[in-house]
C-alpha cells in the first residue's frame, strides 16, 4: 500500500494498465490494496474492468466522479441511484428522462426547478399536494412570459386559501401592469372578485387597504439569517426555502423529543414553544423561543440525539427543513455545502469555546 502511495500519477496510471492483464485473482488483490490506499477511481477501474459495475458505483461516487457512478448504476438496474448521480453530475436532462421513467415525482418537481422550468415544476408539486414548493416555482416565472397570468391565477388561489387574500390583491396589480389580452382580462376578472370578497369598491381602495394589512411572515427572511446560511446566494436560499415544508402544531405538541433521532431543522414563524429538560413534569424549563428562533441545525449535519424537549407553548406555525431534504440540497449545490460545511464547523468550534470557558 505504502509502495503505491509513494507512486507518482503516470507510475500509478501504468500499474493500472498492467492490471488489466493479469490474472483476476490478482487483480482482486489489487483492488484491496488501491482500496487501502483511498484511489477508489483506480479501484472502481479494475472492479469495471471485471464486469463489477455493482461494486464500482460507489467506489466512483468515493472518488467525486458521479458521472462515472451514474453509467456504472445504470449498466446494473439502479435507476433511482443513475438518476441521483446523474443529477450531482449536472447531466440534468439524463437525470430528467430516469427520473419521468421512474415515476418519481418528488425529484422531477426539484429538477425541473433548478433547470429553471419553473411553471412544468409548479404542475408536479400540485399534484403532490406541495403548495409550499408549488408557490415558489410560480413565483420564478418570468414576468415576460406568456405563462405568467396563469402562474399568477394559482398563486392568487393559493394565497387566498391561506387566508393571505391582501397578498393575492399585490400580486395582481403587479400582474396587471404586464398583462395584455385575455391574459389582462382574466387577472382584472379575478382581481375584481377578490375586492368583492374583501368588501373593496376599487383597485385603488385594495392597494389603500392592503398597505396597511399587517405583514405574513412567509419564513424565508428567518431562514436566511441563520449562522449556517451566510453568504449563500439568492438562487441556492430560493432552493433550500423551496425544500422546507409548512408545520402547523396544536398547543401542547411535542416539536423535538428528548432523546430522540434528530429530524432535522425548525424555523418558527409565529407563536412560542417552550424548551426542557425533558417531558415529565419535574423537567426544568430552559427557554421559551419565539417567532424567527431555530432549532435542530445541528441535526442536518450531525446524526445524533436531540438534547433538549421541545413542546408548543401556543399554537405554533413553522417551516422544517428534513435531514433527507437537506442532504438532497448538499449534493445538488457543491459550493453551497462547502460554505455551509465550513460556517457549521466555526459555528461548532465556537459552541465548544463557550462551553470550555
Amino acid at each position: 500500500v505504502r509502495a503505491y502511495e509513494a507512486m507518482g500519477a503516470g507510475q500509478r496510471e501504468r500499474v493500472l494498465e498492467e492490471a488489466l492483464a493479469v490474472p483476476a485473482d490478482t487483480r482482486t488483490r489489487l483492488v484491496e490494496v488501491l482500496r487501502q490506499a483511498r484511489d477508489f477511481a483506480g479501484a472502481a477501474r479494475l472492479l469495471e474492468a471485471d464486469g463489477d459495475d455493482a461494486g464500482a458505483a460507489p467506489l466512483y461516487e468515493q472518488a467525486g466522479a458521479p458521472l462515472l457512478a451514474a453509467e456504472a448504476w445504470l449498466r446494473v438496474g439502479e435507476q433511482a441511484r443513475a438518476a441521483a448521480a446523474f443529477e450531482r453530475a449536472g447531466s440534468l436532462e439524463q437525470a430528467l428522462a430516469l427520473y419521468q421513467a421512474l415515476g418519481a415525482r418528488e425529484s422531477l418537481a426539484h429538477l425541473l426547478g433548478r433547470m429553471h422550468r419553473p411553471m412544468e415544476a409548479a404542475q408536479v408539486f400540485r399534484v403532490l399536494g406541495n403548495a409550499h414548493a408549488e408557490l415558489e416555482m410560480l413565483r420564478a416565472v418570468p414576468a415576460d412570459d406568456a405563462q405568467r397570468p396563469e402562474a399568477v391565477l394559482r398563486m392568487c388561489e393559493l394565497l387566498d386559501a391561506e387566508g393571505a387574500t391582501w397578498r393575492a390583491l399585490v400580486l395582481l396589480a403587479d400582474g396587471i401592469k404586464h398583462a395584455t389580452g385575455a391574459g389582462l382580462l382574466l387577472l382584472q376578472a379575478e382581481q375584481a372578485r377578490l375586492l368583492q370578497q374583501l368588501g373593496l369598491a376599487s383597485a385603488p381602495e385594495g392597494a389603500a387597504a392592503a398597505e396597511k394589512a399587517p405583514p405574513v411572515v412567509d419564513g424565508y427572511g428567518y431562514l436566511k439569517a441563520i449562522p449556517i446560511f451566510d453568504g449563500l446566494s439568492l438562487e441556492d436560499m430560493r432552493d433550500l426555502y423551496r425544500l422546507a415544508r409548512p408545520m402547523l402544531l396544536p398547543a401542547g405538541t411535542t416539536v423535538l423529543e428528548k432523546g430522540a433521532k434528530g429530524m432535522g431543522l425548525v424555523v418558527l414563524l409565529e407563536g412560542m414553544v417552550s424548551v426542557s429538560t425533558g417531558p415529565g413534569p419535574d423537567a426544568r424549563q430552559l427557554n421559551m423561543l419565539g417567532p424567527g428562533a431555530f432549532l435542530g441545525e445541528i441535526s442536518l449535519i450531525l446524526d445524533g440525539p436531540v438534547s433538549a424537549h421541545v413542546r408548543a407553548h401556543t399554537v405554533v406555525r413553522a417551516l422544517r427543513v428534513t435531514r433527507t431534504d437537506f442532504q438532497y440540497f448538499l449534493e445538488t449545490h457543491e459550493a453551497a455545502a462547502l460554505r455551509i460545511y465550513r460556517l457549521f464547523t466555526q459555528s461548532l468550534a465556537e459552541r465548544v469555546r463557550d462551553l470550555s470557558s
